[in-house]
C-alpha cells in the first residue's frame, strides 16, 4: 500500500510552525490556541463553508473582528495548523506501533499502525470531542483534504506505515487497485471515527456503551477486521 496514495516523496518532518517562521509565546499563543479551538469546534459543526472569521473570533471571546486573520492569514493557514497540532500527536503513538511492529509481514500489523494511533488520540481527547468530525469536513473538501494529506506525509511514521503495508500487499492486490483500496480505508477511518465522536458526545448508543476510552478501543477493533478484510480481499477480473 506504499503506492496507494499520490506519488510524493516522504521526507522527515523539518518542524518549524504555520505562522511564517514566526514564534508567538504568551498572550499571542494562547489567543492562537483559542481560536483553533473554536474554528475546530464551528468547523465540526457547521461545516468549513459555512463558519465566517467573525463567528470564530467571537466563539474564540476575541473582541477584534481581524483576530483570526491576524493570526492565521487564511482559512486554509487555519485548518491546516489545526490538522499538524493533532497530526503531531498521532504522529508520536504511531511510531511507538511502528518501532513494535519492527520487520513485520502481517498485514493486520500495519493496519494497527494505520489505524489504532488515530483512535488512541480521540480517546485521549475526553467527551465531547471535536476532531474526528472536523476531520471528517476536511477530508470532503478537495483544496483542504490536499494540503492535509501533503502535510502528513511528510510524517515518518506514516510513510514506514504505507511502505508496510505495501509489502503486505505486494502479492495479493493489483497495483492498479491498491490505490481504490487506499481510499476506502481513508474514507472508512474518518467517517466511522466521525460518527463514533458524535454518538459519545450526544450520548447515543455508542456512548452509553462503555466508558469513552474502552468504546474507542472496541471501534478500533471493529475498522481493525474491517480494514484487513478491505485491503486483502480478493479482486473481480474480467
Amino acid at each position: 500500500m506504499g503506492d496507494t496514495h499520490r506519488t510524493r516523496p516522504c521526507a522527515a518532518n523539518a518542524g518549524g510552525t504555520v505562522d511564517g517562521g514566526r514564534i508567538r509565546t504568551g498572550r499571542g499563543a494562547d489567543t492562537r490556541e483559542a481560536i483553533m479551538a473554536a474554528a475546530e469546534r464551528l468547523y465540526a459543526e457547521h461545516g468549513l463553508s459555512n463558519v465566517s472569521n467573525r463567528q470564530i473570533g467571537e466563539a474564540a471571546g476575541q473582541g477584534n473582528t481581524t483576530a483570526v486573520s491576524y493570526h492565521f492569514g487564511s482559512k486554509a493557514t487555519l485548518v491546516r495548523a489545526i490538522m499538524t497540532r493533532h497530526g503531531t500527536q498521532v504522529d508520536t503513538i504511531r511510531t511507538r506501533y511502528v518501532e513494535a511492529a519492527g520487520d513485520s509481514r502481517d498485514l493486520r500489523d500495519w493496519v494497527r499502525c494505520l489505524l489504532r494511533p488515530v483512535t488512541e488520540h480521540h480517546a485521549a481527547l475526553g467527551v465531547p470531542s471535536w476532531h474526528a468530525r472536523f476531520a471528517a469536513q476536511v477530508m470532503t473538501d478537495p483544496l483542504m483534504r490536499t494540503l492535509v494529506e501533503d502535510e502528513s506525509l511528510t510524517r515518518d511514521s506514516l510513510c514506514r506505515t504505507l511502505q508496510g503495508l505495501g509489502r503486505c500487499l505486494y502479492d495479493i492486490v493489483p497495483p492498479e487497485i491498491r490505490p481504490q483500496r487506499a481510499a476506502m480505508a481513508r474514507h472508512l477511518i474518518t467517517h466511522v471515527c466521525a460518527e463514533h465522536e458524535r454518538g459519545l458526545a450526544v450520548g447515543g448508543p455508542a456512548g452509553a456503551a462503555a466508558e469513552p476510552g474502552t468504546s474507542w478501543e472496541r471501534t478500533a477493533d471493529a475498522l481493525e477486521d474491517a480494514l484487513v478484510g478491505l485491503l486483502a480481499a480478493p479482486t473481480t477480473r474480467h
